[in-house]
């Protein structure tokens, strides 16, 4: 088993769409073990996103990611990294797959409705830096 972090991204909370992703979610056979409403602030957005400082769209990606709350999740499943990055679509929804996440629900290519690790260690830093090891229940 493994896991790997998911965020639930404002778009989507603000039109109500986070039970409709979770059911993607489920039914492609990836358990929600943790899961938390929160409104990120500045500080911890920008610390989330640091990899991104230097590049010219991070300011609209801060102001974009504390513009609402988000769903924070930790998932498990057989190659959980990939199989979600496979449900989630690619980046810009006009080229994501149809039944795809982002191909669903998202608006354009910022406002796609989820975030999710691009590699296992990844995963592993993303999921610390929101959950204790308490918070994600089997």
């Amino acid at each position: 088993m493994e896991r790997t972090f998911s965020i639930i991204k404002p778009d989507a909370t603000k039109r109500n769409i986070t039970g409709a992703i979770n059911k993607i979610i489920e039914e492609n056979n990836l358990k929600i073990v943790a899961q938390k409403r929160l409104k990120l602030s500045v500080e911890k957005a920008k610390g989330f996103y640091s990899v991104h400082q230097d590049k010219p769209f991070f300011n609209d990606l801060i102001d974009y990611m504390t513009s609402g709350p988000v769903i924070i999740q930790v998932l498990e499943g057989n190659n959980a990294v990939e199989e979600y990055r496979k449900i989630m679509g690619s980046t810009n929804p006009d080229n994501a797959d149809k039944g795809t996440i982002r191909k669903e629900f998202a608006l354009n290519i910022q406002e796609n409705s989820v975030h999710g690790s691009d590699s296992p260690s990844n995963a592993n830093i993303e999921i610390k830096y929101f959950f204790d090891d308490s918070e994600i229940v089997i």
